[in-house]
């Protein structure tokens, strides 16, 4: 948790594109996106892309889910994950990128966001690691995706990495911008040397009931502060915030963040159905080896924690 990497957010996410690509299994696809990117990623104008092509909305496991589709129906699957606080717009540009090399791109708002809502007002409200990663499984199914490249950052990235270890045949191949970031419950009893605990602030903020009601009362106040800090050098519009922003607006969003970074620090106790794979989970990472993610690609301009 405490090692950092730089990257500018607009050039991690088009990096990620030409993962997922490479990922595919189709060769003639990929080349094509080589080609149409220029045998790079394409510069893309600031405002180009401000709105998806399609948005639906499904029933799947506890949620009626919504989500941007792109792509023809019949291209080999591409799920994106986004993360906080952020929304679906974190792939608008990525999005028609993919579509028009022959993938078919789903981009579902996570629980908690946008117009994901749940079927129920008694589930528990729940920001889980292994409860989010459920949900996507769930919308594959609903959508008869049997498996797909997983792409994702941040809570995505963890979502995508915990759906590899558990779920590996429902993965053709994944790509985590931010790494390997499964929680480990046991490692996050132990502290952290002070810079690395600073960087961690939000998350003791929102342990106290201070920190709930802020986060309410000031939610766009303060994604706006954290996307400026992870990203220093991101020069975006209010116009770009703001159709982001919009997402948080969600009923259950402050609900799902704040049980999140508490459960992580073991101050939620969790959704009881789903102990025994996180049970499973948390034994699959005290056993493995320690591993290290090679970057894709490296560049300059903002450094940001490994995990949010």
């Amino acid at each position: 948790m405490s090692d950092e990497f730089r990257c500018d957010r607009r050039r991690m996410l088009g990096v990620a594109a030409m993962g997922l690509a490479a990922a595919g299994l189709s060769s003639v696809s990929s080349r094509a996106f080589a080609q149409s990117a220029g045998g790079g990623i394409a510069p893309i104008k600031r405002g180009t892309h401000t709105a998806f092509t399609s948005l639906k909305q499904l029933d799947a496991g506890e949620l009626s889910v919504g989500y941007a589709e792109d792509g023809p129906a019949n291209g080999t699957p591409v799920v994106l994950l986004h993360g906080w606080p952020y929304d679906i717009h974190s792939y608008v540009d990525v999005t028609p990128l993919l579509a028009a090399a022959g993938y078919r791109v789903i981009v579902p708002y996570l629980r908690g966001y946008g117009s994901t809502r749940f079927l129920s007002n008694e589930a528990q409200r729940s920001g889980q690691e292994i409860v989010v990663a459920s949900d996507i499984i769930a919308l594959m199914d609903a959508l008869q995706i049997r498996s797909a490249i997983l792409g994702g950052f941040d809570w995505g990235s963890r979502t995508v990495d915990i759906m590899a270890a558990l779920w590996p045949d429902r993965c053709k191949g994944i790509v985590s911008v931010s790494g390997y970031l499964i929680t480990d419950l046991q490692a996050n009893k132990l502290p952290l040397p002070p810079q690395g605990e600073y960087a961690w602030w939000y998350q003791y903020y929102f342990a106290t009931e201070r920190g709930r009601l802020g986060y309410d009362k000031y939610r766009r106040d303060f994604a706006k502060l954290i996307w400026k800090i992870v990203s220093p050098k991101w020069d975006f519009d209010d116009a770009t915030f703001d159709r982001t922003a919009a997402a948080f607006d969600n009923p259950d969003h402050v609900s799902i963040v704040i049980d999140n970074y508490r459960w992580r620090l073991g101050l939620s106790p969790g959704v009881p159905k789903y102990d025994a794979l996180e049970a499973k989970l948390q034994q699959a990472i005290s056993t493995a080896p320690p591993r290290t993610a090679t970057p894709i690609a490296s560049t300059s301009s903002a450094s940001i924690p490994t995990e949010s």
